[in-house]
């Protein structure tokens, strides 16, 4: 059963997400590919070449590094090692809002149903659950909130700029 969701569906992973590959001799060639940054930013023209290539992210790791390949990756992955490590929710931020990304934004690692809500606010549209957790059960889990109040990536304006003639928030 595919642990992968996207656009709040279910979907096949065609991605192989490879944490420790070092060079370009790590590389599986019959696949697509998330890459640590570190190789990307070492071998980027060859990757680029290749096509099925996308990155990986740490939490200590540096959006702005990516520079202007921001616009050729097809997937760039942010990994949540613990649930509990929020960091990758202002990188995401900061690849959706700052530097224009508009590809899949992925989140790996220990990515929990309860989370689901808050990381499609911030700009993630696929989410690649931990072991364990029941891919079709944690599609509820983006339903979980009616709205938010602050401005978030999937909604720029504040809640009291989307309220309706009516005097009650418009639903969105």
């Amino acid at each position: 059963m595919p642990r992968l969701l996207k656009h709040r569906n279910l979907a096949e992973d065609r991605w192989r997400l490879l944490r420790e590959a070092t060079t370009l001799a790590d590389l599986p060639g019959d696949c697509a590919v998330l890459v640590p940054l570190a190789l990307w930013r070492a071998h980027g023209p060859a990757l680029r070449d290749r096509g099925d290539v996308g990155v990986w992210l740490a939490p200590t790791d540096d959006p702005g590094l990516l520079g202007a390949d921001v616009d050729v990756l097809p997937v760039i992955a942010v990994d949540f090692p613990h649930f509990t490590d929020g960091r990758g929710y202002s990188i995401a931020r900061l690849l959706r809002e700052r530097y224009g990304y508009a590809n899949e934004l992925r989140a790996v690692g220990d990515v929990l149903r309860d989370q689901l809500f808050a990381l499609a606010e911030v700009g993630f549209d696929a989410f690649v659950l931990r072991e364990g957790e029941d891919a079709a059960a944690a599609l509820a889990g983006f339903d979980g909130f009616r709205g938010v109040y602050a401005p978030t990536a999937a909604r720029p304006q504040p809640w009291f700029r989307r309220r309706g003639g009516n005097g009650v928030a418009a639903r969105g």
